[in-house]
């Protein structure tokens, strides 16, 4: 891919504007994304072919690229690196980044791979987490993309089978380390790798999606996230949900 080439960016934006015109697809994603000079002129470029209004998903994995933020609705964050604390700080601070800098509508996307397999369902929860506490977007927890089978298969997993309904303020960063944001059927909470336990306390009965205990004290050990759902949170889901929703309950 010779980004420096004139004649491919053109050739790339040519693509990208027919798959749009053909109303098939709202927009493309640009895999390998980083901020140079070359890379920069195409995506001019594409966005000039594709018009204002189309998406485009940039594969940025946890980096942040200010000179091209204006161009791109959203970062496809495929984090191949979740292994420290320090990693976990920069993920967070890269989608918080980027939900606040790019191009509206946001389209952020957070991807973290498993560490010993998909059982590891404490790092699930904490990308599902915070996913929700520091963007509006989309998260998929997955096998690493070394393993000798296709990239990204996953499973799915009965956390995410409840709505929280629509966000209803920002997050907020508690004084213990944890961050919170409310949302219209319950409460999530993201605790990052490094920190200690932490309790969450309630006015009122909450269930724990990752315990399943109900009541108005709960605990969400480091590296983990937890959902806090209100009695009204079987209620079926409408435009604008959380995206912790999946099918109906049987």
């Amino acid at each position: 891919m010779d980004f420096s080439n004139p004649e491919y960016r053109e050739q790339v934006a040519v693509q990208a504007q027919a798959a749009v015109q053909s109303g098939v697809v709202d927009g493309v994603m640009l895999d390998w994304w980083s901020d140079d000079e070359d890379r920069l002129a195409l995506i001019k470029v594409l966005r000039q072919r594709i018009g204002a209004d189309a998406l485009i998903l940039a594969n940025a994995n946890d980096r942040q690229t200010p000179e091209t933020a204006e161009f791109i609705n959203g970062y496809f964050m495929e984090c191949h690196r979740s292994q420290t604390v320090e990693d976990w700080k920069r993920i967070a601070d890269t989608l918080a980044w980027a939900e606040k800098n790019l191009r509206a509508p946001r389209i952020n996307c957070l991807e973290i791979w498993f560490q010993r397999s998909r059982a590891d369902e404490n790092l699930m929860r904490a990308t599902t987490a915070l996913s929700l506490v520091l963007s509006d977007g989309y998260c998929l927890f997955s096998d690493p993309n070394p393993l000798p089978t296709p990239d990204h298969l996953h499973n799915w997993y009965p956390f995410w089978e409840r709505t929280l309904g629509r966000a209803l303020a920002p997050y907020v960063m508690r004084a213990d380390g944890a961050l919170t944001r409310e949302f219209t059927h319950g409460t999530a909470v993201y605790n990052p790798m490094g920190n200690k336990t932490v309790t969450v306390i309630f006015k009122e009965s909450r269930t724990s999606r990752a315990t399943g205990k109900r009541g108005s004290v709960h605990a969400v050990a480091a590296s983990d996230g937890d959902l806090f759902l209100k009695d009204d949170a079987a209620q079926p889901t409408s435009a604008g949900d959380a995206a912790t929703h999946a099918a109906p309950e049987k």
